[in-house]
C-alpha cells in the first residue's frame, strides 16, 4: 500500500509542473487527497484538497489561483496542476490521502491529517 508522487523539478518562476500521486494496493476513490508542502525552515502546510469524488476542492490562500487539484478515479491518480510559479513555491510537496469523503476547509489540513503519505518530491523555483 502506498502512494507515489511524481513530478517535481527545477523551474523558471512563471513555469509550470504537474504532478501526479498515484495509489497502489488500494482504491483511492475512497479517500480524500491533499497535497502539503514544506519548504527549509517551515512547517509543513497543506495547500490543496480534493474531495473522494473530485466534487470538492480547497485551496490555500497562497496557492489559489494559481494551482488546480483533479483526480482520475479510474487511473487512481490525483493530479496537482502549479502555473505561474514563484520562488516561495520552493519547497518539498507530499501528496496524501485520508479515508474521508472531503474535508470542510483548508484548515483541517493539519500535518498529521492523512492514512497514507507519499514520498516527498522537490520543487525549486528559480532562474
Amino acid at each position: 500500500v502506498q502512494l507515489q508522487a511524481c513530478g517535481g523539478g527545477l523551474v523558471q518562476p512563471g513555469g509550470s509542473l504537474r504532478f501526479s500521486c498515484a495509489a497502489s494496493g488500494f482504491t483511492l476513490n475512497h479517500y480524500a487527497v491533499a497535497w502539503f508542502r514544506q519548504a527549509p525552515g517551515k512547517a509543513r502546510e497543506g495547500i490543496s484538497c480534493i474531495s473522494s469524488s473530485g466534487g470538492n476542492t480547497h485551496y490555500a490562500d497562497s496557492v489559489k489561483g494559481r494551482f488546480t487539484i483533479s483526480r482520475d478515479n479510474a487511473k487512481n491518480t490525483v493530479y496537482l496542476q502549479m502555473n505561474s510559479l514563484k520562488p516561495e513555491d520552493t519547497a518539498v510537496y507530499y501528496c496524501a490521502a485520508a479515508h474521508i469523503e472531503y474535508v470542510l476547509s483548508i484548515r483541517e489540513l493539519l500535518p498529521q491529517w492523512g492514512d497514507y503519505w507519499g514520498k516527498g518530491t522537490q520543487v525549486t523555483v528559480s532562474s
